[in-house]
């Protein structure tokens, strides 16, 4: 059974740092294109990070430029997100997901173009 499982989550100030973990089950990612996506109450799941299975290219949302990073081990069939300067705008649930598999930088950005998705952890930045 294919899993991912995010990890990490949590409540804190404005201005703080959370670091997300994704880790993979089921199947090696390797060749997977990887990525997080967050979803607040009433609005679309947006991209936030995504990541190639090589590891090489990455794309960010505007939002989230210059304060996240998204990192990857495939050795450890994971993928990290390291969120600082936290805003309160960035509350939301993010969710891990994971593409059947890619070309080398490839790094899809719409959710229909993941085929494996973890259940999301809640993050939650207060002001």
């Amino acid at each position: 059974q294919v899993q991912l499982v995010e990890s990490g989550g949590g409540l804190v100030q404005a201005g703080g740092s959370l670091r997300l973990d994704c880790a993979a089950s089921g199947r090696s990612f390797r060749n997977s294109a990887m990525a997080w996506f967050r979803q607040a109450p009433g609005k679309e799941r947006e991209i936030v990070t995504a990541i190639s299975w090589s590891g090489d290219t990455t794309y960010y949302a505007d939002s989230v430029e210059g304060r996240f990073t998204t990192s990857r081990d495939n050795a450890k069939n994971s993928v990290y997100l390291q969120m600082n300067s936290l805003k309160p705008e960035d509350t939301a649930v993010y969710y891990c997901a994971a593409d059947q598999a890619s070309s080398y930088s490839y790094t899809p950005t719409r959710p229909l173009q993941y085929d494996y998705w973890g259940r999301g952890t809640q993050v939650t930045v207060s002001s």
